[in-house]
């Protein structure tokens, strides 16, 4: 559709939805009313206005069935105790001596296994706030050991935001979890770092934040490994193979598979629909970003980022990367921010002769730098998890900021300024 929406409509779209969110309207509704608001007074007909919010919601289509298909895997992991018993192994292994690791390290392995990061954060949380009571660790601590480590588990996973930047610039999903990897164990370094120097600041664990809740038994190790393990031998057949297995059957098969080698067959239909539940809020978020997405790809302002760029002869590869922060920024969602980026920003990406896997990495792990603010859900989630004060929460927000900043710089250097020599 051949039409232009105005600078100022495009900033009254971001305006509009950052404030419904912030009010507390459900995002894939504030983004739907954002891009309404954007594009009408942007200067488009209403009715052109939904013809664009259609179109873009229509190019989520993909993204949403992969992580409507990715629930089977995150149901099986989580409500079979794979999860847990992951978890709970990483930190057992590292001991009470190396507790901030420990958490930051579950939390990413957690993530990066195909777990949903605010489902990860939720299950680390218990088990983490009891190690911080035995070691006297603040909550300040444990919860910035948590977030970061999500975040770099968040760039290794095949989790909606890898699913959506992959789709967005036709790079097989495995790809681009292991372009993640060198920024993934740099973030989890500046993680260490900083919790350590919070271990003794803020406010400590009491024993009514502990929690009591004890699950049925979980499965050994190597079969809470084997859900996992499957799905990603089924997706790395591709890049060592030459097979092709989309996502939409790696991760389910690798679900079902683990779900039976645990002995746990007669209770798949129920993972099966647990992990639905847990998908189906990010796939109808994912269809309000498509609607803002529209709305952003018709924007005079693209046309004005990409002038800027050659009059000031500002390397390529740093649009990816801000398209990623901003667009997390402004949804407030990893997920959200890299389908916006991706679907808005990646043919101009990629038209400045960035190779697509260039453009895929750098714009996921910048997704990282701002996926916490206020008005995103998760910010809330971890604030819950931890029983933390709103006060401490907020004091935190520079630290997280710092840490998906050293992400998106590490990206940047492999695959911006050095991209040339890795990727040809």
């Amino acid at each position: 559709m051949d039409v232009q929406i105005s600078t100022l409509g495009t900033f009254l779209a971001l305006i509009v939805t950052i404030g419904l969110i912030l009010v507390k309207v459900a995002p894939a509704y504030a983004m739907m009313a954002g891009a309404v608001f954007g594009g009408v007074l942007g200067g488009l007909a209403l009715t052109d206005t939904v013809q664009i919010m259609i179109t873009g919601a229509e190019g989520m289509v993909g993204v949403v069935l992969r992580v409507l298909a990715a629930g089977v895997l995150a149901g099986v992991l989580i409500e079979s105790g794979a999860a847990k018993k992951i978890a709970e192994s990483i930190l057992d292994g590292l001991g009470e001596t190396k507790a901030i690791l420990a958490v930051a390290g579950a939390t990413m392995v957690l993530t990066g296994v195909g777990v949903y990061v605010g489902v990860a954060v939720l299950t680390i949380a218990p088990i983490a706030l009891a190690i911080a009571k035995k070691t006297n660790m603040t909550k300040m601590a444990v919860l910035l050991a948590i977030s970061g480590g999500g975040k770099a588990g968040n760039i290794i996973s095949p989790n909606p935001n890898t699913i959506a930047v992959g789709e967005a610039f036709q790079v097989p999903l495995t790809t681009v979890m292991f372009a993640g990897v060198f920024p993934a164990v740099a973030g989890l370094g500046i993680t260490y770092v900083l919790a350590q120097k919070l271990k003794y600041k803020g406010s400590k664990v009491q024993d009514h934040d502990l929690s009591t809740e004890v699950k049925g038994e979980n499965p050994t190790l190597l079969k809470a490994l084997s859900a996992p393990g499957v799905a990603i031998f089924l997706l790395l057949l591709q890049p060592l193979a030459g097979v092709q297995v989309d996502p939409l059957f790696a991760l389910p098969i690798g679900g079902i598979v683990g779900a039976i080698i645990m002995g746990k067959r007669e209770n798949l239909n129920e993972y099966i629909s647990s992990g639905l539940q847990k998908m189906a809020g990010v796939a109808v978020l994912l269809i309000g970003t498509g609607t803002l997405a529209g709305v952003i790809s018709h924007s005079a302002v693209i046309g004005q980022i990409i002038i800027g760029i050659d009059a000031f002869h500002i390397p390529a590869y740093i649009l990816a990367s801000l398209a990623g922060i901003t667009m997390s920024g402004a949804t407030g969602s990893t997920a959200a921010g890299t389908a916006v980026a991706g679907n808005v920003f990646a043919p101009s990406i990629m038209d400045y002769g960035i190779h697509p896997l260039a453009g895929a990495a750098m714009v996921n792990s910048g997704a990282t730098v701002l996926d916490h603010m206020p008005h995103g859900t998760y910010f809330h989630i971890t604030l819950a998890s931890v029983h933390i004060g709103m006060k401490e929460r907020f004091k935190l927000l520079p630290y997280e900021t710092l840490i998906g900043a050293v992400i998106a710089l590490v990206s940047m250097v492999i695959f911006g300024v050095f991209g040339h020599v890795f990727l040809g």
